[in-house]
């Protein structure tokens, strides 16, 4: 590409961001849209009271931009687990090599449940507990760093954990030639893409990650195909056949990396966040450290990571008694069906001895649910037992930033004092 057409496609791309940011803008302040308002600093600050607003006006809500949203758990199902909705129109392009590719995540059938195929294999439950003596050997060490005074939880913690699990995950050792602390700091770079880009910089800086991923990833794989290992890119390495293109495995492992990262240390940063907002359940955590995973499931309902997902229809149908167009979309706004009381008693309260939390939709459901979900849980409930066992006077020491993100919801710092 000329100079002249790299500029030109930068003022495009400046023109339709700008006025993408003044179309929220303009619904969010002068119309009152809930989703606007939700992109908005008042859905990073509080979005449960834009839910509490839009769950009185029924199951499904129309927008002033143009689709629907929905705070409503069995609707919100229904969509998730209807094989009328797709992540994409039907007639919709596929991703092309300037797109983010999220891989099956972002792939209707029969290319879903192709590419979901090859990555399957590496999640099996019995590759997932040959995790767990790697994952309590990093929060060993990563909780003894915790012991010296004030430090920030998530970089010091909830950060390192995921990404130590995932290298090893990959095989990537001394032997791959793959610099680990490159890979972590590219991979924590894409994440930050899932809420959308939000300036030139932010678009070239992510353009340099991905190419750069992709150059270790195609280093990975050529040194696995010849060596392989008991890890995560041999397995997909010998699954790939004939059906699954170099891309599609490059953009397959950049997904695991980018959902493996952003999924584990938000969840992280929400629950023990949650945990000291409630002290009571601080401590009764303290006292039966065998809640863990209750205290997992109970944030994964009450303040999940990942806020939001869409849908698309495929048809001309109804959808709790409302007309839905072909090709109209439904956001799914998962934090709020988690707080739905038709499903979930007494919702706003945060209770880790709750009997029924894991009916939450945090992980999605349906053929697009979460591959890694049992991954996530492993992790964050063996951090979170240690975590009280070893630390149960951990207290927050300063002012929590959040991220500035919507889709995405955890601390971007947490201080604390153990």
């Amino acid at each position: 590409m000329s100079i002249v057409q790299d500029v030109r496609a930068a003022a495009v791309f400046s023109q339709e961001l700008y006025r993408s940011k003044l179309a929220t803008t303009y619904h969010a302040k002068l119309r009152h849209d809930p989703l606007a308002r939700l992109r908005m600093s008042e859905g990073r600050h509080d979005p449960y009271a834009v839910y509490a607003e839009v769950r009185p006006q029924g199951p499904l809500v129309p927008t002033r931009m143009g689709n629907f949203l929905t705070v409503d758990h069995a609707t919100a199902r229904s969509v998730l687990t209807s094989r009328s909705f797709g992540v994409r129109p039907l007639e919709g392009p596929s991703p092309t090599s300037e797109d983010f590719d999220l891989s099956f995540l972002d792939r209707n059938e029969p290319d879903h449940s192709r590419l979901r195929r090859v990555a399957a294999p590496a999640f099996s439950p019995r590759m997932v507990r040959g995790y767990r003596s790697r994952i309590s050997e990093l929060v060993g060490q990563l909780i003894g760093d915790l012991s010296g005074g004030s430090v920030d939880f998530v970089s010091s913690f909830a950060a390192p954990l995921p990404i130590g699990v995932i290298t090893r995950m990959f095989g990537i050792d001394r032997d791959s030639g793959v610099d680990t602390a490159a890979f972590a700091r590219y991979g924590a770079a894409l994440g930050g893409s899932l809420d959308g880009i939000h300036s030139l910089r932010h678009a070239r800086e992510l353009m340099q990650a991905a190419d750069a991923l992709g150059t270790m990833f195609e280093q990975l794989v050529a040194v696995r195909a010849t060596d392989p290992h008991d890890d995560l890119t041999s397995v997909l390495v010998a699954e790939r056949g004939d059906q699954v293109r170099p891309d599609e495995l490059m953009s397959m492992c950049i997904l695991l990396l980018v959902a493996g990262f952003e999924t584990t240390v938000n969840l992280l940063g929400n629950t023990l966040l949650a945990l000291q907002q409630h002290p009571d359940q601080w401590r009764l955590l303290t006292e039966q450290p065998d809640l863990a995973g209750q205290a997992i499931e109970e944030t994964l309902r009450w303040n999940p990571p990942v806020q939001r997902t869409e849908r698309v229809s495929f048809e001309e149908q109804e959808v709790a008694g409302v007309p839905v167009r072909k090709d109209q979309w439904i956001v799914l706004l998962l934090g709020g069906t988690g707080r739905d009381p038709k499903v979930f008693p007494d919702p706003d309260r945060f209770d880790i001895t709750r009997s029924h939390g894991t009916e939450h939709l945090a992980f999605s459901s349906g053929i697009h649910y979460c591959l890694g979900a049992p991954l996530a849980r492993l992790e964050a409930s063996i951090a979170l037992e240690q975590l009280a066992i070893r630390l149960p006077h951990l207290r927050v020491a300063g002012p929590v930033t959040m991220r500035r993100t919507t889709l995405i919801r955890g601390p971007l710092h947490l201080p604390i004092a153990a």
